[in-house]
């Protein structure tokens, strides 16, 4: 008879492999969703070209955003819409002022560029006039027959040759001299033409200077009217806590609305915001804090979300960290206002700029040049504003700058 195995290895063998079987399954369980959850980030890292498109979208949805906060102002407070008219119509014409005044620059550049050269032809013409002149008078007091005169008293033929070539040499420079002299002539002529061409385009640019230095003065004049509007209207403190109140819900709203257009930004690389606190340049080199985080206003109801800065008026404001711009627009007790968007939710407000020098989209680094120091927004005096907010809530900024 074949010898059978024991009982105890007829069980012992199936339950070996139960427990094999048991292990692969545990151990496909632990890798399998990890290499699968690894080939669909793979597969969902988006591309440059996907990312562009996205940031094209949330750029479209930030300009919703401006618009309805422009529409709601326009619908809301006309006080309000005619201040805005007149800042935007002041900071529109002072950059045409700008351009005018550098392309009068360049064209008096140009013009005195085109003099010199004038009179360095012209001297070289005199020159060439002088040196031509000697030569034709030596030519007529030698006679107009030197030649024949030559080969009457010449009994040397080689010496008569080589004299006859000498006079051929001579003939033909007067000739290129004279050739010379026509077209120095010729490009005298071209320079008068551009000289007075200049003069033409000088004199056009100081009619459009003119132009734009009185649109500069008809828009501060309705920014003057809008300003004395605004305070008979909240010459009450009540009605100076409804305005304030007003403007800070207005602000609220902006955040949150582009905080849900910013949703699905893509995130550029750069170090996180929060450990920066007190390494920050500020965003003005010199100026005088005139209000801090915190303080009360207005009688004490409402506080302070940021800092004031008073500084010169048109001195630059500075981006103190690298972001991206998410707003750049005039917003009620704002007036012209830049908003960058540093990664991590964080964001920082910068207000009452005399003129934005970015667009909404545009990168910055930093210490970059974003706007210029104003009293928009019917501020009393030229200063910055500047907030920074972690999600929606504004914190202390002046903890993020390095001290004074």
């Amino acid at each position: 008879m074949p010898c059978r195995p024991p009982p105890d290895a007829l069980h012992a063998r199936p339950t070996r492999r139960l427990r094999h079987a048991a292990w692969l399954l545990v151990a496909i369980a632990l890798l399998g969703p990890s290499a699968g959850l690894e080939a669909d980030t793979t597969q969902r890292k988006p591309t440059p070209a996907q990312k562009e498109a996205e940031l094209k979208r949330v750029n479209a949805r930030i300009e919703k955003v401006r618009k309805s906060v422009n529409a709601d102002l326009e619908r809301r407070d006309k006080l309000g819409t005619q201040l805005r008219d007149a800042e935007l119509g002041m900071q529109n014409a002072r950059r045409e002022l700008e351009s005018v005044r550098a392309q009068r620059i360049a064209s008096e550049a140009r013009l005195e560029e085109l003099e010199r050269d004038r009179a360095a032809r012209e001297r070289e013409l005199s020159g060439e006039r002088d040196a031509l002149s000697g030569e034709l008078r030596a030519a007529y007091m030698s006679g107009h027959s030197e030649q024949l005169k030559l080969l009457l008293n010449q009994q040397d033929p080689a010496r008569f040759g080589r004299m006859l070539a000498y006079y051929g040499y001579f003939g033909r420079a007067r000739a290129d001299r004279i050739g010379s002299i026509r077209g120095k002539l010729e490009h005298l002529a071209l320079v008068r033409e551009k000289i007075d061409a200049e003069n033409t385009r000088l004199k056009e640019l100081e009619a459009a200077q003119e132009r734009e230095v009185g649109a500069l003065k008809a828009a501060r004049e309705q920014r003057s009217v809008a300003v004395d509007a605004i305070e008979r209207q909240i010459k009450t403190k009540g009605g100076e806590i409804k305005r304030l109140e007003s403007q800070a819900r207005g602000l609220e709203k902006l955040i949150t609305d582009l905080r849900k257009a910013l949703a699905r930004a893509p995130v550029a690389k750069q170090a996180p915001f929060e450990p920066l606190r007190g390494k920050l340049p500020w965003p003005v080199q010199q100026g005088k804090v005139l209000a801090r985080f915190g303080q009360p206003r207005a009688g004490g109801s409402l506080k302070w979300q940021g800092m004031l800065i008073g500084t010169d008026r048109g001195a630059r404001v500075r981006a103190p960290y690298g972001g991206r711009v998410v707003y750049s627009d005039w917003l009620p007790g704002m007036g012209l206002m830049v908003v960058l968007d540093h990664g991590g939710g964080y964001l920082s407000l910068y207000g009452h700029n005399d003129e934005t020098f970015r667009k909404v989209g545009e990168s910055v680094a930093a210490g970059d040049v974003i706007g210029s120091v104003g009293d928009t927004g019917g501020h009393s005096q030229p200063a910055l504003y500047f907030e920074v907010r972690r999600g929606r809530e504004p914190v202390n900024p002046e903890i993020w700058l390095k001290r004074r």
